[in-house]
């Protein structure tokens, strides 16, 4: 087994990555890679730079883009693990917030081993699961909606008169 010698740390959107890395030594700066498109291949080739897959442990924070990075990074040999932003600690006072610090903070704390790692759904379960949280989405929006109509006829001195299932 190959030492791990980069901690990367990824702050992970939908058109952008920002990248950081934290040497393996102890008392290491991190560095910021910056920030590049999200696209796999360009990713993979920056992440060639930094080492073998084997010697390079990558973290990012569960979000709305869903776990697809991490079966692409662990499909190409990569260690990744996928971190709730709830679980990531916090330095109190500490409330500036951008992708470069978020970056850094979790190339430092997978550094650390202070990153608390969760197991990502399986392909089913998490498109099962997109699906029925977009029924969710649709019938809270139909709910809205009639009460807005209600309320808008109601404002008007009007009665439906149907049934309002």
């Amino acid at each position: 087994m190959q030492k791990i010698s980069q901690f990367v740390g990824l702050d992970v959107h939908r058109d952008t990555i920002v990248v950081a890395v934290a040497p393996g030594g102890p008392g290491m700066e991190v560095k910021d890679l910056g920030s590049m498109a999200h696209d796999l291949p360009t990713l993979l080739k920056r992440l060639k730079h930094l080492g073998e897959p084997g010697q390079v442990h990558i973290a990012y924070e569960a979000g709305p883009t869903g776990f697809g990075l991490w079966r692409a990074l662990r499909a190409a040999g990569y260690s990744c693990v996928v971190v709730a932003p709830s679980k990531t600690p916090k330095a109190s006072g500490d409330r500036i917030k951008t992708d470069q610090r978020d970056a850094a903070k979790l190339a430092r704390f997978l550094r650390a081993g202070e990153l608390v790692p969760m197991a990502p759904p399986e392909r089913d379960a998490e498109a099962l699961r997109d699906v029925l949280r977009a029924r969710d989405d649709a019938v809270f929006a139909q709910r809205k909606a009639r009460q807005q109509l209600s309320s808008f006829l109601l404002r008007h001195g009007r009665c439906f008169e149907g049934k309002s299932t």
